[in-house]
């Protein structure tokens, strides 16, 4: 059964949270940032998860996907009219869903929803070593515009 895309309501967000973080925890590069510093200015990674998904929800779009009325997925990201592209932010499945294809469901869902609000382009980053989420991403057509290496120096 393919899943139906609707906005988030904010009584959803702390099952998001839970979802995105389950989701980015292997491959944030806010952990490895812990591994390597400690916790920054007394902020660990999840800390700092959460102040961003705080900014997240009260900016971008959200959008889930469900399946019998079931939060299996969710999308965020921001629309610019001015370059009519669709920036996803953060893709996110239950962990119990991953590899079945809802990833690539709610990647079509949140690129149907900008195209909708008048997007031409879709744009997101993900790190090289995400390897899953790159092949999902060549595979539905995004073409790799850059790479780049995040630095960071403890001052």
């Amino acid at each position: 059964m393919p899943l139906t895309f609707r906005p988030a309501r904010p009584s959803e967000h702390a099952l998001l949270k839970k979802m995105i973080v389950d989701c980015f925890e292997p491959i944030t590069w806010f952990k490895t940032a812990d591994q390597k510093y400690g916790p920054m200015n007394g902020l660990d990674w999840r800390a700092r998860w959460d102040l961003r998904l705080a900014k997240i929800f009260a900016t971008q779009i959200i959008l889930v996907g469900e399946q019998d009325g079931e939060i299996l997925a969710c999308a965020t990201g921001t629309y610019d009219p001015a370059t009519a592209m669709g920036f996803v932010d953060l893709l996110a499945v239950v962990a119990a869903s991953q590899g079945s294809g809802l990833g690539r469901e709610m990647l079509r869902g949140i690129i149907a929803h900008f195209q909708q609000m008048g997007a031409v382009y879709a744009h997101l980053d993900c790190l090289t070593t995400n390897e899953v989420a790159n092949r999902l991403y060549a595979a539905e057509g995004f073409d790799k515009a850059m790479q780049s290496i995040r630095w960071i120096k403890k001052i």
